[in-house]
């Protein structure tokens, strides 16, 4: 049965807004071009989004070029303003823009949650307030939040999750009663970081992956077909929880302690340095991130056994025994003198053992066919980790998988918050 009118007006019209969103300012005939609607009927749309206030022209298509055919036309951008915020353990951060996603304004701020769930909310919420208004928006549409911990599918509130500071749940609460009006989306931060590198990062050409988050927490994200999958519960990806070899005892149901989370987790990064003799090489405070970046920098392509190439079988350490045995253990052992880069290239087969046992999992389980790095160490470990992590699951798993460093980092759930941000207001308002 052939649509009405009245329907098909409306698909051509989220067709157009859809192409405009994805290339920016675009002629009548580019519009044309791009849909494959004829003439007038792209005249008419344009001439409905115009009056609608939801385009508008923007200039023209070049300096020799006049008239109706020149004319570029684009999403009004003033037409709704946006925030996005990356809640921490220890701040949080802030982005305004537009409604097509130019930034206008951002902004951090360290928060102590001693000093109480209050003076810790006030901070945050104070701290949308002045970005909006150094943005000039006046109303903020939709607020994107990205936070650790889970969020509960049925409500998409977080959920009380011991180990989180209390200001964490109370902040949604207050954001939604100083911002009358506007909409605010909750989402796990691992899982807008996957969003982001689907869209902007290292999985752009993927529609199944996972992507690991190594920071100072552990968490993965699954995209299968697609589409993110948060689980029955919303816990999907919980990985700092999954028994491993290698740590002291098993994670409970309050504490991830004894799981992946004691092998990967940015505390058990910086021991990992420690007791291969590389801590003492980077300045005090760089934190797990600063102690990969200068191991890779130092192993300067090379590793214990050998070079380390761009193909899955081109790792060294532990690649080069025979067995599939892990040493998630490291050390350079007592007496034992070695040059920093041997040293550094050391300590990131260890550090490969060990997110190897996570991805491995991963891999078995769920057969993603790609893997992402995540996170600001998976940033900061770049090809040289990725190599190395992509050689052990060859050898640990008969299922194939690609594994990538991260493009975007730490900086990827804030990204991943303004593209949620930004989806739903745009849902919203092209209808």
């Amino acid at each position: 049965m052939p649509a009405s009118p009245s329907t098909a007006r409306a698909i051509n019209d989220r067709l157009a807004l859809r192409l405009l969103q994805q290339e920016g300012p675009l002629t009548a005939g580019q519009l044309k071009q791009l849909t494959g609607l004829s003439r007038p009927t792209v005249a008419d749309l344009v001439e409905r989004l115009t009056a609608s206030g939801l385009i508008e022209m923007v200039g023209e298509s070049g300096e020799q070029r006049r008239g109706p055919n020149a004319r570029l036309y684009g999403i009004v951008a003033d037409r709704a303003y946006l925030a996005a915020l990356d809640v921490r353990l220890e701040g949080v951060s802030v982005v305004v823009s537009d409604l097509v996603g130019r930034v206008l304004a951002e902004a951090s701020v360290p928060i102590d949650g001693a000093s109480g769930t209050g003076p810790a909310v006030e901070q945050a919420v104070a701290l949308v307030e002045r970005a909006a208004k150094e943005a000039g928006a006046e109303h903020l549409h939709t607020v994107g939040v990205g936070a650790p911990g889970l969020i509960d599918p049925a409500t998409g509130e977080l959920r009380d999750t011991t180990g989180l500071p209390a200001w964490h749940r109370r902040l949604v609460a207050a954001l939604h009663e100083r911002l009358p009006g506007t909409h605010i989306v909750v989402e796990n931060e691992t899982n807008l970081a996957a969003l982001a590198e689907q869209r902007d990062g290292a999985a752009h050409d993927r529609d199944t992956f996972v992507l690991f988050w190594l920071g100072m927490g552990i968490g993965a994200a699954v995209v299968l077909d697609g589409a993110l999958r948060r689980g029955a519960s919303g816990g999907a990806g919980e990985i700092g929880f999954l028994p491993v070899p290698g740590t002291r005892g098993f994670p409970s149901a309050t504490d991830c302690e004894g799981g992946f989370h004691s092998l990967a987790g940015a505390a058990a990064v910086l021991e990992l340095a420690r007791e291969c003799g590389v801590l003492g090489c980077v300045e005090e405070g760089a934190g797990a991130a600063g102690v990969v970046r200068w191991a890779v920098g130092e192993a300067g392509g090379g590793g214990a056994g050998g070079d380390v190439g761009a193909g899955a079988g081109a790792g060294a350490g532990a690649g080069d025994r025979g067995d599939l045995a892990v040493d998630v253990g490291g050390g350079t052992g007592p007496g034992v003198d070695v040059g920093a880069a041997a040293s550094a290239a050391r300590f990131l087969d260890a550090l490969a053992d060990r997110l190897a046992l996570g991805v491995a999992s991963v891999v078995a389980l769920l057969d993603p066919g790609c893997v992402v790095l995540g996170g600001e160490v998976g940033q900061a470990g770049g090809d040289e980790l990725a190599v190395r992590v992509a050689e052990r699951i060859t050898r640990m798993s008969p299922l194939p998988a690609e594994v990538r460093p991260s493009v975007l980092g730490g900086a990827a759930v804030l990204r991943g918050a303004l593209l949620t941000a930004q989806d739903g207001a745009q849902g919203e308002l092209f209808g």
